[in-house]
Order: structure tokens, then sequence, then C-alpha cells
């Protein structure tokens, strides 16, 4: 026979704290982990494992402005990852961003010989957008792209303003 320790207070089988450590455990299990977003691309986290014969669900709106730049950019880059893809970019463009931007963009292009939305020559293995200041009718988010994956990965920044009354993308600049 194994001998037993006396239970000390507050930790009895009907103690206040244990209930609610209960609840609170069973309510952080209640909430699915696709709606948490990864810390490192903003993007939801990966959904539990699906029903036999059903799709993991996904979900968005249009809110924010800040939030359609997220929208832009993550199928953006999912459109740049796909060789042959130019016609999609450029109903992406043309859908998110102003009619002077595209213009201004495809100036910085020729001379930078680089996508001007991504200010680079390659693709991101992932992208962070966060909501900034607002005044004036204009919005500020910052988008962080990530380049490699693992210890090699580094980070540039973009400042993208986008109107409030529109919600389209404005300007595209690097931040730093």
């Amino acid at each position: 026979m194994t001998p037993t320790r006396p239970l000390r207070r507050g930790s009895g089988p009907r103690s206040p704290r244990l209930l609610v450590a209960a609840a609170l455990l069973a309510s952080v299990a209640a909430v699915p982990s696709a709606a948490s977003a990864t810390p490192e691309t903003g993007a939801p986290a990966a959904a539990p494992a699906a029903e036999p014969g059903k799709a993991p669900a996904r979900s968005g709106s249009p809110g924010p402005a800040y939030e359609r730049v997220a929208h832009f950019y993550g199928a953006y880059v999912d459109v740049a990852n796909d060789p042959g893809s130019n016609k999609a970019a450029a109903a992406l463009r043309t859908f998110y961003l102003t009619a002077d931007l595209r213009g201004r963009l495809l100036d910085w292009e020729r001379r930078h010989d680089a996508d001007g939305v991504l200010r680079a020559q390659h693709v991101p293995s992932a992208w962070r957008v966060t909501a900034g200041d607002s005044g004036m009718g204009k919005t500020t988010s910052t988008v962080r792209l990530t380049w490699g994956t693992g210890a090699e990965r580094t980070y540039t920044y973009l400042s993208v303003q986008s109107d409030l009354a529109t919600r389209t993308i404005t300007d595209i600049k690097s931040k730093y």
C-alpha cells in the first residue's frame, strides 16, 4: 500500500480554484485552432483534421482597410508563386490598387527590374500585415515580407497606404 498525502487547502475536488481552472481550460479547448493566427505569417493556423469527406473551414470579411491589404498580399503572393500567372496578378492589381498607383508601380518596375508590389525580384515565403495610423481619409499598414525559412529567414517591410472611403491601396513604399 502506498502512503497518501493529505490534501492541501484549496486543492480538494470541490476547490473554487480547481473549478475556475477547469472552466478556463474547457473554454480554451472550445476555440478552434484555425481561429488563431500564427505569429510568423499572420495567416490562420493550420486547421484541425477535417471530418472524413469534409474540407476544413476558413473565414474572412471585407472589414477594415488593413484587412483588405492582407487579402491583397495573400492573393498576390499566391499568384506570384505560380509561373505564368501575369494575367491573374494584373487582375488583382486592377481590383485592389488605384490606377495612379498601378502607373507608378510600372515606372518603378522598369527602373528596378523587380516587382513593385513586393519590391523584390523573388517571391516571399510569408507575409504579415499590421494596422497603422489613420488620418485625413487615409490609413497606413505595415507589410512584413519573410524571405527564406528557419534560421536563414530575413524580413523586408513595406508601408502601404489605403484610402479609407474606397479601401483601395493608393501607395506602396519600402519602409526602411
